[in-house]
Protein backbone atom coordinates (compact mmCIF):
# COMPACT_ATOMS: atom_id res chain seq x y z
CA UNK A 1 0.00 0.00 0.00
CA UNK A 2 2.95 2.56 1.09
CA UNK A 3 4.78 1.91 -2.47
CA UNK A 4 1.44 2.31 -4.39
CA UNK A 5 0.66 5.80 -1.93
CA UNK A 6 4.64 7.35 -3.53
CA UNK A 7 4.14 6.17 -6.68
CA UNK A 8 0.63 8.27 -7.08
CA UNK A 9 2.64 11.13 -6.11
CA UNK A 10 2.81 14.15 -8.70
CA UNK A 11 0.62 11.81 -10.72
CA UNK A 12 -3.25 13.16 -11.97
CA UNK A 13 -4.68 9.85 -10.64
CA UNK A 14 -2.91 10.65 -7.10
CA UNK A 15 -4.12 14.48 -7.37
CA UNK A 16 -7.41 13.41 -7.99
CA UNK A 17 -7.04 10.48 -4.96
CA UNK A 18 -6.00 14.05 -2.68
CA UNK A 19 -8.89 15.57 -3.55
CA UNK A 20 -11.32 12.67 -2.42
CA UNK A 21 -9.27 12.06 1.01
CA UNK A 22 -8.81 15.78 1.96
CA UNK A 23 -12.25 16.13 1.64
CA UNK A 24 -12.85 12.72 3.71
CA UNK A 25 -10.81 14.20 6.03
CA UNK A 26 -13.07 17.29 6.43
CA UNK A 27 -16.22 15.15 7.39
CA UNK A 28 -14.58 13.36 9.66
CA UNK A 29 -12.66 16.08 11.45
CA UNK A 30 -15.92 17.97 11.79
CA UNK A 31 -17.33 14.54 13.54
CA UNK A 32 -14.36 14.58 15.95
CA UNK A 33 -14.66 18.29 16.73
CA UNK A 34 -18.56 18.28 17.38
CA UNK A 35 -17.74 14.66 19.29
CA UNK A 36 -14.95 16.84 21.62
CA UNK A 37 -17.32 19.57 22.68
CA UNK A 38 -20.27 16.74 23.82
CA UNK A 39 -21.51 15.80 27.34
CA UNK A 40 -18.66 14.25 28.37
CA UNK A 41 -16.11 17.69 27.99
CA UNK A 42 -13.73 18.30 25.80
CA UNK A 43 -11.00 17.03 28.38
CA UNK A 44 -12.18 13.81 28.99
CA UNK A 45 -13.39 13.27 25.43
CA UNK A 46 -9.94 13.95 24.00
CA UNK A 47 -7.81 11.67 26.80
CA UNK A 48 -10.76 8.72 25.63
CA UNK A 49 -9.95 9.11 21.88
CA UNK A 50 -6.29 9.30 21.81
CA UNK A 51 -5.69 6.85 24.10
CA UNK A 52 -7.90 4.51 22.09
CA UNK A 53 -6.23 5.50 18.67
CA UNK A 54 -2.97 4.98 20.37
CA UNK A 55 -3.90 1.52 21.72
CA UNK A 56 -5.36 0.47 18.17
CA UNK A 57 -1.99 1.78 16.44
CA UNK A 58 0.37 -0.12 18.35
CA UNK A 59 0.34 -3.49 16.67
CA UNK A 60 0.81 -1.73 13.29
CA UNK A 61 4.29 -0.01 14.75
CA UNK A 62 5.83 -2.63 16.25
CA UNK A 63 4.65 -5.42 14.31
CA UNK A 64 3.04 -4.62 10.71
CA UNK A 65 5.22 -1.28 9.87
CA UNK A 66 9.03 -1.11 9.16
CA UNK A 67 10.35 0.66 11.61
CA UNK A 68 11.04 4.21 11.39
CA UNK A 69 14.91 5.44 10.06
CA UNK A 70 17.12 6.96 12.94
CA UNK A 71 16.42 10.22 10.88
CA UNK A 72 12.28 9.93 11.73
CA UNK A 73 12.62 9.67 15.00
CA UNK A 74 13.44 13.69 15.84
CA UNK A 75 10.61 14.31 13.65
CA UNK A 76 8.08 12.33 15.30
CA UNK A 77 9.33 14.20 18.65
CA UNK A 78 8.86 17.75 17.61
CA UNK A 79 5.17 16.53 15.91
CA UNK A 80 4.79 14.71 19.57
CA UNK A 81 4.91 18.37 20.90
CA UNK A 82 3.21 20.14 18.51
CA UNK A 83 0.15 18.26 18.70
CA UNK A 84 0.09 18.60 22.35
CA UNK A 85 0.62 21.95 22.13
CA UNK A 86 -2.32 21.74 19.58
CA UNK A 87 -4.78 19.55 21.86
CA UNK A 88 -4.04 22.11 25.35
CA UNK A 89 -4.97 24.49 23.53
CA UNK A 90 -8.27 23.24 21.88
CA UNK A 91 -9.20 21.55 24.91
CA UNK A 92 -8.78 25.07 27.10
CA UNK A 93 -10.81 26.85 23.91
CA UNK A 94 -13.39 24.39 23.82
CA UNK A 95 -14.10 25.01 27.87
CA UNK A 96 -14.36 28.31 27.51
CA UNK A 97 -16.05 29.30 24.19
CA UNK A 98 -19.17 27.80 22.12
CA UNK A 99 -17.78 25.35 19.40
CA UNK A 100 -20.03 28.18 16.81
CA UNK A 101 -17.66 30.49 17.59
CA UNK A 102 -14.31 28.40 18.41
CA UNK A 103 -13.68 26.27 15.38
CA UNK A 104 -14.50 28.48 12.37
CA UNK A 105 -11.73 30.42 13.89
CA UNK A 106 -9.62 27.82 14.35
CA UNK A 107 -10.35 26.44 11.11
CA UNK A 108 -9.63 29.80 9.57
CA UNK A 109 -6.16 30.70 10.79
CA UNK A 110 -4.71 27.25 9.80
CA UNK A 111 -5.04 27.40 6.00
CA UNK A 112 -3.17 30.62 5.37
CA UNK A 113 -0.22 29.77 8.07
CA UNK A 114 0.04 26.77 5.99
CA UNK A 115 -0.22 28.12 2.38
CA UNK A 116 2.89 30.52 4.02
CA UNK A 117 4.65 27.41 5.82
CA UNK A 118 4.35 25.23 3.21
CA UNK A 119 5.77 27.71 0.29
CA UNK A 120 8.52 28.06 2.77
CA UNK A 121 9.35 24.27 3.69
CA UNK A 122 8.53 22.70 0.61
CA UNK A 123 9.25 25.46 -2.04
CA UNK A 124 5.38 25.11 -2.68
CA UNK A 125 3.66 28.04 -4.59
CA UNK A 126 -0.13 29.61 -5.61
CA UNK A 127 -1.62 31.03 -8.43
CA UNK A 128 -3.40 34.18 -8.67
CA UNK A 129 -6.74 32.40 -8.87
CA UNK A 130 -5.68 29.85 -5.96
CA UNK A 131 -4.90 32.49 -3.80
CA UNK A 132 -8.26 33.88 -4.43
CA UNK A 133 -9.93 30.89 -3.52
CA UNK A 134 -7.91 30.90 -0.16
CA UNK A 135 -9.01 34.75 0.31
CA UNK A 136 -13.11 33.35 -0.29
CA UNK A 137 -13.05 30.38 1.80
CA UNK A 138 -11.41 32.13 4.88
CA UNK A 139 -13.70 35.01 4.43
CA UNK A 140 -16.50 33.08 4.82
CA UNK A 141 -15.19 30.78 7.53
CA UNK A 142 -14.55 34.19 9.63
CA UNK A 143 -17.90 35.41 8.11
CA UNK A 144 -19.20 32.46 10.02
CA UNK A 145 -16.79 32.75 13.17
CA UNK A 146 -18.21 36.85 13.30
CA UNK A 147 -21.75 35.78 13.33
CA UNK A 148 -21.10 33.64 15.99
CA UNK A 149 -19.67 35.57 18.16
CA UNK A 150 -22.64 38.62 17.51
CA UNK A 151 -25.00 35.57 19.21
CA UNK A 152 -22.85 35.11 21.67
CA UNK A 153 -22.03 38.73 22.31
CA UNK A 154 -23.58 38.62 26.11
CA UNK A 155 -20.37 36.73 27.19
CA UNK A 156 -17.87 38.95 26.24
CA UNK A 157 -14.90 38.17 28.94
CA UNK A 158 -15.13 34.60 28.13
CA UNK A 159 -15.80 34.84 24.38
CA UNK A 160 -12.35 37.35 24.33
CA UNK A 161 -10.23 34.55 25.69
CA UNK A 162 -11.66 31.86 23.89
CA UNK A 163 -11.02 33.51 20.35
CA UNK A 164 -7.38 34.44 21.48
CA UNK A 165 -6.82 30.47 22.54
CA UNK A 166 -8.61 29.55 19.24
CA UNK A 167 -5.73 31.75 17.24
CA UNK A 168 -3.36 30.07 18.89
CA UNK A 169 -4.83 26.93 18.52
CA UNK A 170 -5.06 27.71 14.62
CA UNK A 171 -1.17 28.49 14.93
CA UNK A 172 -0.46 24.89 16.04
CA UNK A 173 -2.83 23.41 13.55
CA UNK A 174 -0.95 25.03 10.69
CA UNK A 175 2.39 23.85 12.41
CA UNK A 176 1.30 20.31 12.92
CA UNK A 177 0.10 19.60 9.24
CA UNK A 178 3.44 21.03 8.15
CA UNK A 179 5.70 18.82 10.37
CA UNK A 180 3.69 16.06 9.42
CA UNK A 181 3.59 16.09 5.87
CA UNK A 182 7.49 16.80 5.96
CA UNK A 183 7.45 13.14 8.37
CA UNK A 184 5.21 11.96 5.73
CA UNK A 185 7.61 12.98 2.81
CA UNK A 186 10.76 11.84 4.57
CA UNK A 187 10.40 8.13 5.15
CA UNK A 188 10.23 5.52 2.77
CA UNK A 189 7.05 4.37 3.45
CA UNK A 190 4.34 6.76 4.74
CA UNK A 191 2.30 4.25 6.94
CA UNK A 192 5.36 4.17 9.21
CA UNK A 193 5.31 7.91 10.27
CA UNK A 194 1.60 8.11 10.62
CA UNK A 195 1.66 4.90 12.69
CA UNK A 196 4.16 5.52 14.87
CA UNK A 197 2.45 9.15 15.49
CA UNK A 198 -0.54 7.69 16.46
CA UNK A 199 1.18 5.23 18.97
CA UNK A 200 3.42 8.11 20.74
CA UNK A 201 0.64 10.68 20.71
CA UNK A 202 -1.68 8.25 22.59
CA UNK A 203 0.78 9.32 25.27
CA UNK A 204 -0.29 12.94 25.23
CA UNK A 205 -3.86 11.62 26.65
CA UNK A 206 -2.37 10.97 30.34
CA UNK A 207 -0.83 14.05 31.27
CA UNK A 208 -4.19 15.62 29.54
CA UNK A 209 -6.23 14.32 31.46
CA UNK A 210 -4.93 14.65 34.44
CA UNK A 211 -4.70 18.33 34.08
CA UNK A 212 -7.79 18.36 33.37
CA UNK A 213 -10.30 20.36 36.19
CA UNK A 214 -12.23 17.55 37.54
CA UNK A 215 -9.06 15.05 37.87
CA UNK A 216 -9.37 11.70 36.36
CA UNK A 217 -13.07 9.98 35.84
CA UNK A 218 -14.80 7.60 37.99
CA UNK A 219 -14.82 4.27 36.65
CA UNK A 220 -18.44 4.76 35.75
CA UNK A 221 -17.67 7.63 33.39
CA UNK A 222 -15.12 5.21 31.98
CA UNK A 223 -17.22 2.79 31.49
CA UNK A 224 -19.52 5.43 29.20
CA UNK A 225 -16.29 7.01 27.67
CA UNK A 226 -14.77 3.58 26.27
CA UNK A 227 -17.53 3.53 23.27
CA UNK A 228 -17.27 6.79 22.64
CA UNK A 229 -13.50 6.79 22.74
CA UNK A 230 -12.86 3.82 20.30
CA UNK A 231 -15.81 5.37 17.86
CA UNK A 232 -14.10 8.58 17.90
CA UNK A 233 -10.40 6.59 17.66
CA UNK A 234 -11.51 5.05 14.70
CA UNK A 235 -12.85 8.30 13.22
CA UNK A 236 -9.79 10.37 14.08
CA UNK A 237 -7.52 7.60 12.43
CA UNK A 238 -9.48 7.79 9.02
CA UNK A 239 -8.97 11.65 8.94
CA UNK A 240 -5.76 12.28 10.02
CA UNK A 241 -4.63 9.14 7.85
CA UNK A 242 -6.41 10.91 5.33
CA UNK A 243 -4.76 14.46 4.98
CA UNK A 244 -1.70 12.93 5.86
CA UNK A 245 -1.72 10.77 2.73
CA UNK A 246 -3.29 13.81 0.59
CA UNK A 247 -0.17 15.72 1.81
CA UNK A 248 2.12 13.12 0.17
CA UNK A 249 0.05 12.85 -3.18
CA UNK A 250 -0.46 16.62 -3.30
CA UNK A 251 0.61 20.04 -2.50
CA UNK A 252 0.31 20.63 1.06
CA UNK A 253 -0.92 23.89 1.51
CA UNK A 254 -3.74 22.68 -1.02
CA UNK A 255 -5.03 19.40 1.14
CA UNK A 256 -4.86 22.10 4.15
CA UNK A 257 -7.51 24.24 2.06
CA UNK A 258 -9.92 21.84 1.45
CA UNK A 259 -9.73 20.26 4.75
CA UNK A 260 -10.98 23.09 6.28
CA UNK A 261 -14.45 22.44 4.38
CA UNK A 262 -14.90 20.68 7.50
CA UNK A 263 -17.06 24.11 8.65
CA UNK A 264 -19.04 23.52 5.85
CA UNK A 265 -19.99 19.69 7.25
CA UNK A 266 -19.98 20.87 10.60
CA UNK A 267 -22.63 23.49 9.93
CA UNK A 268 -24.49 20.89 7.44
CA UNK A 269 -24.34 17.98 10.92
CA UNK A 270 -25.93 20.37 13.00
CA UNK A 271 -28.47 21.42 10.75
CA UNK A 272 -30.24 17.97 9.60
CA UNK A 273 -28.66 15.73 12.91
CA UNK A 274 -29.12 18.18 15.71
CA UNK A 275 -31.78 20.41 14.73
CA UNK A 276 -29.62 23.75 14.50
CA UNK A 277 -31.33 26.42 12.72
CA UNK A 278 -29.03 27.48 9.40
CA UNK A 279 -30.99 30.65 8.25
CA UNK A 280 -29.95 32.82 5.04
CA UNK A 281 -26.88 34.54 6.43
CA UNK A 282 -24.83 31.51 7.40
CA UNK A 283 -26.30 29.35 4.47
CA UNK A 284 -24.70 31.92 2.05
CA UNK A 285 -21.43 31.99 3.86
CA UNK A 286 -20.96 28.36 4.21
CA UNK A 287 -21.78 28.43 -0.03
CA UNK A 288 -18.93 31.19 0.18
CA UNK A 289 -16.55 27.91 2.00
CA UNK A 290 -17.31 25.89 -0.62
CA UNK A 291 -17.06 28.23 -3.22
CA UNK A 292 -13.45 28.46 -2.27
CA UNK A 293 -12.26 25.45 -2.34
CA UNK A 294 -13.61 25.18 -5.46
CA UNK A 295 -11.63 27.62 -6.74
CA UNK A 296 -8.40 27.05 -5.08
CA UNK A 297 -8.84 23.04 -6.29
CA UNK A 298 -9.65 24.55 -10.36
CA UNK A 299 -7.09 27.02 -10.08
CA UNK A 300 -4.20 24.42 -9.43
Amino acid sequence: MGEWIVSLAGTDDGRRLALILAIVAAVLHAAVSAMQKGRFGPWKTRAAIDICYGVMAAPFALLVVPWPEPHLWSILAIAWVVHATYKLLQGSAFSIGALTVVYPVVRGIGPLVTVLAAGFVFGETFTAIQWAGVLTLTSGIFGLAAFNMYRNRYQRGKLIQALLLAVLTGVAVAGYTTIDAYGVRATENPFTFLAWLFFIDGLISVPALVAARNGLPRRRTVLRLLPHGCIGGIIAVISFGSIMLATRLDQVGQAAVLRETSTVFAAIIGWLILKETLGPLRAVLIALIAAGAVIVEMGG
